[in-house]
């Protein structure tokens, strides 16, 4: 069934979102493969410009969220190109490592966000004590934005995980030559 839904490739590009091909979805495999799905694809491009541009995090704070979230989703895809991106804004691996291990191993910050990540995972909610260690971390408003960067990539993850979308060839090139941690 997966084949079905490989990523999409120019030729086969729908007209109805011609226009975001030569922007972020034609840059990953991922969102060429929600190409499949025009409307979801047109419908996704506002709220990732939000969750991945104009958020309240720092791209640190948002990466540590990512990794996180595709730890518990055993997301190979989302995992493989967070490292790439937690490594281009300067995360080391030793701290990449540590978001894939027991909160109690992590620094103080990615603790309280991976914690809120875990909630959410488990619980579907943040308790009292997590929002307002979240809320001093990040705001209010970076509060809501950690949610609906684990609800983002969360579908993100499902869509990879359930259509073996494979790591773009630029990611798998650069773990090749640097694993992952």
């Amino acid at each position: 069934m997966a084949e079905q839904f490989k990523p999409l490739n120019d030729t086969e590009w729908p007209e109805s979102v011609a226009a975001l091909r030569d922007g972020f979805a034609g840059r990953l495999n991922v969102y060429r493969t929600m190409a499949h799905h025009p409307a979801l694809l047109a419908a996704w491009a506002p709220l990732r410009q939000h969750v991945v541009r104009d958020r309240a995090m720092t791209d640190q704070q948002s990466e540590v969220v990512i990794l996180r979230t595709g730890h518990h989703l055993r997301s190979e895809y989302e995992w493989a190109h967070h490292v790439s991106r937690g490594r281009a804004v300067g995360m080391t691996d030793a701290r990449i490592a540590t978001l894939a291990g027991p909160l109690d191993g992590m620094a103080d910050e990615d603790r309280i966000l991976a914690g809120a990540v875990d909630e959410l995972i488990a619980d579907s909610r943040l308790s009292q004590t997590t929002q307002r260690g979240v809320i001093n971390l990040v705001g209010t408003g970076g509060m809501f934005d950690l949610m609906a960067t684990v609800g983002f990539y969360s579908v993100l993850g499902f869509i990879a995980n359930s259509l073996d979308v494979p790591v773009d060839a630029d990611i798998a090139a650069e773990l090749q030559a640097r694993p992952a941690p």
